[in-house]
């Protein structure tokens, strides 16, 4: 980190969603990004998001990708920058005044790969992907010695986020509301959980989560998420496990 006495600059985990589009129509954007942000404010409200225009056939020009940043403002949430991708993304972002983001959290991303605009008016608009609020630092885990997991004692705090890097995470004791564990591999929390767990945050679809006590905002694997506005009646307070079958992200009562 360097430091000064204007200001201290740091690098760090950055959370940040991506909205990918597949169809550069504005108005369908807002809508559908509205409604999520409806659906659940907490989480999509001024979500800091990646605006992904690779799954488009054409780039689209400067005036419709300021239309569709405009999409992203009005229905409440914070465009940041435009996803990575060919020279002639580099030479949009740096005309728009934009960063381009090469690597971030994708873990919030929707199952069908986060698709906003469908291709065809009669298909399902799928969800974009929401972010936490709050841009913050992680805090890296304690090893756990040979189990080749990554160990945290005690309550995590809200607003405050443990990230394991490459390997599993254990948490022993309770991850508060707007907290968030994320691992590459799988998350165990003997405790209550009721903020975020995001496991296989790098894509790996094999990762689950275990929680001796379910009462979460949102658990994700691999991308793939489920939001809880309310907890199901049969899994409120209930020790589960949280798997991928495919692309649908299935949570059971463990037994």
């Amino acid at each position: 980190m360097e430091t000064s006495d204007a200001c201290d600059l740091r690098f760090g985990q950055v959370g940040i969603a991506c909205v990918r589009i597949r169809r550069p129509d504005a108005a369908a954007l807002c809508e559908e990004l509205e409604r999520r942000v409806r659906s659940a404010p907490q989480l999509f409200s001024r979500a800091a998001v990646v605006l992904d225009l690779s799954h488009l056939l054409n780039l689209p020009d400067d005036g419709i990708v300021d239309a569709l940043l405009e999409a992203v403002r009005s229905a409440g949430m914070l465009p940041v920058g435009l996803a990575y991708g060919t020279s002639a993304t580099e030479a949009l972002a740096q005309r728009m005044g934009l960063p381009l983001i090469a690597k971030f959290r994708a873990a919030y991303e929707p199952a069908d790969g986060g698709s906003i605009a469908p291709p065809t008016p009669s298909a399902a608009a799928p969800a974009p992907a929401p972010a936490p609020a709050p841009i913050r630092e992680p805090v890296l885990a304690e090893p756990a010695g040979s189990v080749g997991a990554q160990r945290h004692d005690g309550t995590i705090r809200s607003g405050q986020q443990v990230y394991a890097r490459d390997r599993d995470l254990i948490v022993v004791g309770t991850v508060a509301n707007a907290a968030e564990v994320i691992a590459d591999g799988s998350i165990h929390v003997y405790g209550s959980l009721k903020g975020r767990a995001m496991a296989g945050a790098q894509g790996d679809t094999k990762a689950r989560i275990f929680i001796s006590d379910f009462r979460a905002e949102l658990v994700a694997i691999a991308g793939h998420y489920r939001v809880f506005e309310q907890i199901p009646k049969d899994l409120e307070g209930q020790s589960v496990q949280c798997w991928l079958d495919g692309e649908k992200l299935l949570i059971a009562p463990l037994k």
